[in-house]
């Protein structure tokens, strides 16, 4: 038995869970959030919390266990606070702006790139350089993020690009003579 996955989610006054065949519903006040779950786990709710207990007992299963009650708490944690990354763009011309659904960058290239923003996420841009991501999905605001990185990976040596707020970039140790 997996040690996290025997744990009980508490679930807050203000949200409603629907336990389906293969999936969990969760509605707060940031929205609706639908996650399926893994094979061979099952969810019921125990008073306010809700609890994940496998079908039969697999050590094979424990994995997966674990993995299902994270999942849950994040969706719970999703439809009540949300998730946030945060970005800044570092780099002399480099900036940012949102034009409707879509978010253009002038990152050093000799044109635009274009990020399409896909539903359920939303954009932020603070002075043309600190983009904040926010999202009831923890999984798609993380993705989001990294794609925008990806755009323009931070280089160590200049210290220009695309990073996380606070990541600290290391140089690369050069060649001794020896």
């Amino acid at each position: 038995m997996s040690r996290i996955g025997k744990k009980p989610i508490p679930v807050p006054t203000g949200v409603t869970v629907k336990v389906q065949a293969g999936a969990v519903e969760f509605k707060g006040p940031k929205g609706t959030l639908v996650q399926k779950t893994p094979p061979h786990i099952l969810f019921e709710m125990a008073g306010a919390d809700l609890v994940a207990k496998t079908e039969r007992a697999d050590p094979e299963l424990s994995k997966f266990h674990g993995l299902a009650r994270s999942l849950m708490a994040n969706a719970v944690r999703g439809v009540t606070e949300g998730f946030k990354k945060e970005l800044d763009i570092v780099g002399v011309g480099y900036r940012a702006e949102v034009r409707g659904k879509q978010v253009v960058f002038a990152l050093g290239y000799s044109h635009p790139v274009v990020f399409d923003i896909p539903t359920g996420i939303d954009i932020a841009i603070d002075k043309q350089t600190h983009l904040t991501v926010t999202g009831i999905d923890r999984q798609l605001v993380g993705q989001v993020a990294a794609d925008l990185r990806r755009l323009r990976k931070p280089d160590p040596y200049k210290q220009k690009g695309v990073r996380y707020t606070g990541e600290v970039l290391k140089k690369k140790v050069g060649k001794t003579g020896a």
